[in-house]
């Protein structure tokens, strides 16, 4: 019973690391939990308690990590920034007209650094260049624009 006192910590020390090895597998982060609640159980053990102090202190922290850590921890991993790729990032972006745009005649706009081919959103549109438009849609290599409101002095 002695050798269990003494080497407690070590035995704790090992379940930890084995279910921190675990985890890389699993992915799940469930037995990264239950390994914090063995490091708690490891310090425990090195405080002095006795193996049923630790093994509560081990339990109560691998419950309350499940409980409480894991959901915001799994919920900021699933989340992240929405990424806009290709094309698809210039909609919602403004450009400016270089060629008018009817909606029998396609113009050009200069929109994130780039030439693109133009028709207005609105058929019945004209829009003169020099115009700022926004981009409402693209479809293939051509946007879909409309004139950005101007406040005339």
């Amino acid at each position: 019973m002695d050798w269990i006192r003494d080497h407690l910590w070590e035995t704790w020390l090992a379940l930890a690391i084995a279910l921190g090895v675990a985890e890389m597998f699993s992915l799940d982060l469930i037995l990264a939990m239950l390994a914090a609640g063995a490091v708690v159980g490891m310090v425990a053990a090195l405080v002095g308690l006795p193996f049923e102090i630790t093994l509560l202190a081990a339990v109560a922290s691998s419950v309350a990590m499940i409980a409480l850590v894991r959901p915001s921890v799994v919920k900021r991993l699933h989340s992240g920034p929405e990424l806009s790729l290709g094309h698809g990032k210039l909609v919602g972006t403004r450009g400016m007209v270089t060629e008018e745009i009817t909606g029998l005649n396609a113009g050009r706009i200069k929109a994130g650094g780039e030439i693109w081919t133009a028709l207005p959103y609105d058929e019945n549109l004209r829009i003169a260049p020099g115009e700022t438009v926004e981009i409402l849609q693209i479809k293939g290599a051509t946007a879909y624009v409309h004139p950005v409101a101007t406040l005339e002095p």
